[in-house]
């Protein structure tokens, strides 16, 4: 008996130990089927993501070649009465004190019963009522009085409501009056009228990323010729970088570099697309037929690579009568080609930033600076304004009366003829006092670098001590850089034009930005 039970223990034991190896060996083979599959996994996600930076690249490839066509099949939303305002009062909220407060309710205390009556129940019973008929009394009175209160609070609420109404009506009345006014002067061929207009249409006109957005426009009456002086995209707006690929050996995105041939060739065919783009955008956006001729400068805002100082070069001039262009079927033109037969002046070498001297001279068409008559600015606003709601020129002013609030005199350049300059102020201290030149940005979202840059070709070009951008939103980190790197540009944003406008104006204001938009990862 007792080896048949050590051979059946030994048997279990031996088993036990197969079945163990078994598991392990499965087990191993489990995990080296994972490894493999989890390597599989990772090489089809970094193919993966190598395949979506191509995509990204070719979309802004295709994006960059139809600047043009985009800009001829789109429909401009700037028009007189786009930039009228419509307002309908919301319903009046009375919030809950529309209804009556309940009456209280009199409720007696029961009556006795004939047993209770004759064991002085009576008498108890007329001692309750007695109380119970003071005590609702009282109430009646506290709900006197409480209903009084609501009503007076909802007249006072419904006063409120309706001045409100009325304030913003007028507010919207005027606004629209000044835009009815500034289409008359429009229509009157008004010079700075004209130019205000167009510099509105061509800087509503939606580019890629990396375009900035600095217009200025001369309309000459005589000729009926709009003049625009335009700041082209710069260079780097054409990838470097013709596409990715994963490479599994090294596990390792490698980049396949764009030919210095083909980055020329698209940078010159890019500008051309928007000086063309640009043209249209004038004639198109003339609804009055204003413009019989629209003249094009196109400078680019960069650094000069032989001295290291910025440099505004003019790469494309160019004029067109409305009669002639409008013969032409933009969406299937060469650009280049275009150009040519509108006997443009093109650099032959953009990308190299040799410049060519303008058809129409703009700065020549601007003696001097034309300063404006100082408006109150701070006078007509209510407490707690949103600046968003103010007109740029409004803005322009508010930030004047603010340097002078803050030991400055200043004054405000003529709109649509400034140079990029919102104002210049001067500094009266003997040994920190200087030229200072000011942009003012009423803008809700991010002022990027480019904007910084071209303060500083105006500072360098007015020899000015110091630059300031005022925005009401925020300026991009590389915009914050660019000043950095400068030394003499100094960069006011939201909260600190609040803070500002609190500790220099006793004006406490609000600025209704949306949340910045987050970053692309």
């Amino acid at each position: 008996m007792e080896q048949q039970a050590h051979r059946a223990a030994t048997q279990a034991a031996k088993k036990a130990e197969r079945e163990h190896e078994q598991a392990r060996r499965a087990a191993a083979r489990q995990a080296a089927q994972n490894e493999r599959e989890r390597k599989r996994l990772y090489i089809e996600e970094r193919k993966a993501e190598a395949a979506d930076l191509a995509a990204d690249l070719q979309a802004r490839i295709e994006e960059l070649d139809s600047v043009l066509i985009t800009g001829v099949r789109s429909r401009l939303d700037i028009s007189f009465a786009s930039l009228k305002r419509a307002f309908q009062s919301p319903p009046f909220d009375p919030g809950g004190i529309d209804r009556p407060i309940p009456r209280p309710q009199w409720v007696p205390p029961r009556p006795p019963g004939v047993f209770g009556g004759l064991l002085g129940g009576r008498a108890r019973y007329e001692r309750e009522e007695a109380a119970a008929r003071q005590a609702y009394e009282r109430e009646c009175d506290q709900h006197a009085g409480a209903e009084a209160d609501r009503l007076r609070l909802l007249e006072e609420r419904r006063f409120a409501y309706d001045q409100w109404v009325s304030t913003e009506s007028e507010t919207v009345r005027r606004h629209n009056a000044e835009i009815d006014d500034f289409e008359q002067q429009v229509r009157a061929g008004d010079s700075d009228a004209v130019a205000r207009f167009f510099t509105l249409v061509l800087d509503s006109s939606p580019y890629p990323e990396g375009f900035p957005h600095r217009t200025r426009a001369i309309y000459r009456t005589e000729p009926r010729e709009l003049v625009v002086e335009y700041e082209l995209p710069p260079q780097s707006v054409i990838p470097a970088e013709r596409d990715y690929k994963y490479v599994q050996t090294r596990d390792e995105i490698d980049k396949t570099a764009r030919s210095v041939k083909e980055i020329k060739d698209r940078y010159a065919s890019l500008i051309a697309q928007v000086a063309l783009r640009t043209l249209h955008e004038v004639f198109a956006g003339d609804s009055v037929g204003i413009t019989k001729v629209a003249s094009f400068n196109g400078h680019v805002s960069t650094t000069d690579p032989a001295t290291g100082q910025p440099v505004r070069p003019c790469l494309i001039s160019v004029s067109a009568e409305r009669e002639l262009f409008s013969t032409f079927v933009l969406a299937d033109v060469d650009p280049v080609a275009c150009l040519k037969k509108l006997n443009a002046l093109v650099s032959p070498h953009p990308y190299d930033l040799e410049a060519v001297r303008p058809v129409v001279d703009f700065e020549a068409l601007l003696s001097q600076y034309k300063f404006v008559e100082g408006m109150d600015a701070v006078a007509g606003l209510d407490a707690r304004p949103d600046l968003l709601d103010m007109t740029p020129t409004e803005f322009e002013h508010l930030t004047r009366q603010l340097f002078e609030a803050m030991g400055m005199q200043s004054w405000v350049t003529q709109a649509s003829k400034d140079d990029g300059v919102d104002a210049v102020a001067v500094n009266e201290d003997p040994v920190f006092g200087g030229l200072c030149v000011i942009q003012a940005k009423r803008y809700r979202g991010a002022v990027g670098v480019e904007a910084v840059r071209a303060l500083a070709g105006v500072m360098e070009d007015k020899h000015a001590t110091k630059g300031i951008m005022v925005t009401t939103s925020w300026v991009t980190k590389e915009g914050h850089a660019f000043a950095s790197r400068h030394g003499r540009i100094q960069i006011m944003e939201c909260e600190e034009i609040k803070y500002l406008c609190k500790e220099h104006l006793d004006l406490d204001v609000l600025i209704s930005l949306p949340k910045p938009p987050p970053k692309r990862r």
